[in-house]
């Protein structure tokens, strides 16, 4: 399979609902599931290549067919935006997700569950996990996130978030996306084209932008220190209530996520099993076969 299906469900919000898209890779009849989830301004294709890796080495270890799902967020990618920036928050977030989990699983009972999420995806992956709702996740991998964000990575996010520009072509917009991203880790000019493809859409002039709602700055730019260091207070209590086995992928040069927060989400809460990678920030792109091998290690595709 070279490509996903791509396919919608529809979810509530205050204003009525909205289309959320997902992209969908292996066996549509697969009982085991395993959700993976883009970062903050990312969409559902940033998991290709981790995608294309799990459901071979389900294949290669004669294991029962897996299906990987891809959503994009909404305001992101292929889904809906929404009429009130102010609601770009983890509540809908999850919500979506559940409506989405609660779909598949009424298409074809969901036996087994697993999640990666990158930044924003971990969260609302811990968040998912902390309930048990609708369904119960067996295997959490949280790239470079948990309860603690460093103020200033939040600062940081306030002055990109929400500028999608205007590129002549796509390669002008990835080199665009590297001048932000460059703590994604070493990439080849072709890997990064890779990545930035499905970060752009065309414009009507036939310009490109990023492919995401520019209203997503707002909510980021009305976080007050206060607030952040609330949200981190609450994310603790979420993360000390999963059960299931957690691995927490940490980028050793991480603005966002220090060594000292890694630490202590493998002393409380699930006891996340912490794998350090060196010469990566926020956050790895789990692209290379080095990252991609410790997700499908750690959800028991391969030995």
């Amino acid at each position: 399979m070279s490509e996903p299906f791509l396919d919608f469900v529809s979810c509530p919000n205050p204003q009525g609902s909205h289309r959320m898209a997902y992209w969908s890779w292996g066996d549509a009849s697969a009982s085991h599931v395993v959700f993976c989830v883009h970062g903050l301004t990312r969409q559902g294709r940033d998991f290709d290549v981790l995608a294309k890796a799990l459901v071979a080495a389900a294949q290669a270890a004669h294991l029962p067919a897996i299906r990987v799902i891809c959503p994009d967020v909404v305001g992101r990618g292929q889904s809906d935006w929404l009429q009130d920036p102010m609601g770009y928050q983890f509540a809908q977030y999850a919500g979506d997700m559940a409506v989405l989990l609660q779909s598949l699983n009424d298409q074809r009972a969901i036996e087994c569950l697993d999640w990666v999420g990158t930044s924003m995806g971990g969260v609302i992956g811990m968040l998912i996990a902390a309930r048990g709702l609708p369904l119960p996740i067996r295997h959490l991998v949280l790239n470079d996130i948990g309860p603690p964000v460093s103020w200033k990575s939040i600062l940081n996010m306030k002055t990109y978030v929400g500028e999608v520009g205007k590129f002549q072509t796509v390669q002008e917009a990835a080199n665009a996306i590297w001048e932000i991203s460059k703590a994604f880790g070493p990439h080849t000019a072709e890997e990064w084209l890779a990545l930035s493809q499905h970060m752009v859409r065309r414009l009507e002039d036939g310009t490109f932008c990023l492919h995401y709602d520019p209203a997503l700055g707002v909510p980021v730019r009305a976080v007050t220190q206060e607030q952040a260091q609330a949200g981190e207070a609450g994310l603790w209590q979420i993360y000390d209530l999963i059960q299931c086995k957690t691995l927490l992928i940490h980028g050793a040069a991480s603005e966002l996520l220090s060594a000292a927060a890694a630490e202590e989400m493998s002393k409380r809460g699930p006891c996340a099993k912490v794998v350090s990678l060196q010469g990566v920030g926020h956050a790895p792109t789990l692209t290379h076969p080095d990252q991609t091998e410790l997700v499908t290690q750690f959800l028991g595709l391969s030995e």
